[in-house]
């Protein structure tokens, strides 16, 4: 266990390398790796619950490899759009996509897009593609959960400095002896070690230096991370349930999704701002996205628009 009289020498951490192999100009980059691999778990349970459920193998194969990249084009130029002052003089750099600056509601807003359009070219019935929504909702959260980790190996998408107190108060680091910023890492590392009881790694690896010294930042992308999870579990547990109507678990995934989003946004220190109104994006699209799932949640089970449950489909596709 971490205590603050260690006198640790936090100047010795070193962040982890981000590329995971060079093979002489090609470099492969973990975030490249785990954003992939977080795709390729969410189609393989796709594949396995459409067996169930009877949705086509080849349409979903299809739908994922065509629209996978599709979503990470979609998801950087969202990015670029906030971001444009950043790349208007430096054109190549929106490119380098797997070195970080993917959004992920630009991302889902071209799945849903692509999903729609690719299912209409399909021939496929309505059912079936409100079927491959619901798996689409369970592929995102794990998918997000996983891709969450190339931010942690990028040093990317944290919170801000953990809170400390020297003589009662917090202060700059700038107005602090040499004496004051040692306690004040100390607390900083204390908290994530011993309060959060996170692995050595995780908190080595939430030593940054941004400006003229370096400190320990929130982990935000291990709390997203986590209420993706959860949010996960929540809907394996609710698919085997009579409760949901076909179609449904798109809707639950936006409006859970969103609310961790809305919360873990306001902790980061990267995030995209409409111009300069001081509002953040995200916030204000998971705000958005919360109020339209719920109302067409209640409108659709209110109506009975396509009563057709989960439940049901999985049984009639069991015999």
């Amino acid at each position: 266990m971490f205590t603050l009289s260690s006198n640790f020498d936090h100047s010795s951490i070193e962040p982890l390398r981000n590329i995971l192999l060079e093979i002489g100009p090609l470099k492969i980059y973990w975030y490249a790796v785990l954003i992939l691999s977080g795709a390729m778990l969410a189609l393989f349970l796709a594949i396995r619950e459409g067996k169930r459920i009877g949705v086509p193998k080849d349409f979903l194969e299809d739908l994922v490899i065509f629209g996978l990249p599709l979503s990470i084009a979609g998801a950087r130029l969202y990015y670029v759009i906030f971001e444009w002052s950043r790349y208007k003089n430096n054109l190549l750099g929106v490119f380098r996509i797997f070195e970080g600056g993917l959004a992920i509601h630009g991302a889902i807003i071209t799945a849903l897009i692509w999903g729609y359009f690719f299912a209409k070219s399909r021939g496929i019935s309505i059912n079936q593609f409100l079927k491959t929504c619901d798996m689409g909702a369970v592929g995102f959260l794990v998918a997000q959960a996983i891709g969450r980790w190339g931010n942690f190996m990028n040093q990317e998408a944290h919170g801000g400095p953990i809170s400390y107190k020297i003589n009662g108060k917090m202060q700059e680091f700038t107005e602090m002896t040499a004496s004051e910023r040692q306690m004040a890492l100390d607390q900083q590392r204390e908290f994530l070690s011993d309060k959060l009881h996170l692995p050595e790694f995780i908190t080595n690896q939430m030593y940054i230096k941004e400006g003229f010294y370096a400190q320990y930042y929130h982990p935000t992308f291990l709390y997203e991370s986590l209420w993706n999870l959860t949010g996960f579990t929540i809907l394996l547990i609710l698919r085997r349930t009579k409760l949901l109507y076909i179609g449904d678990m798109i809707f639950i995934y936006l409006i859970w999704y969103s609310i961790g989003r809305f919360f873990i946004e306001g902790m980061r220190t990267d995030s995209l701002y409409i111009g300069d109104t001081g509002l953040r994006t995200a916030q204000l699209i998971s705000i958005v996205l919360v109020v339209v799932s719920t109302v067409a949640l209640a409108i659709r089970h209110y109506k009975k628009i396509i009563p057709v449950t989960y439940y049901e489909e999985l049984e009639k596709h069991s015999h």
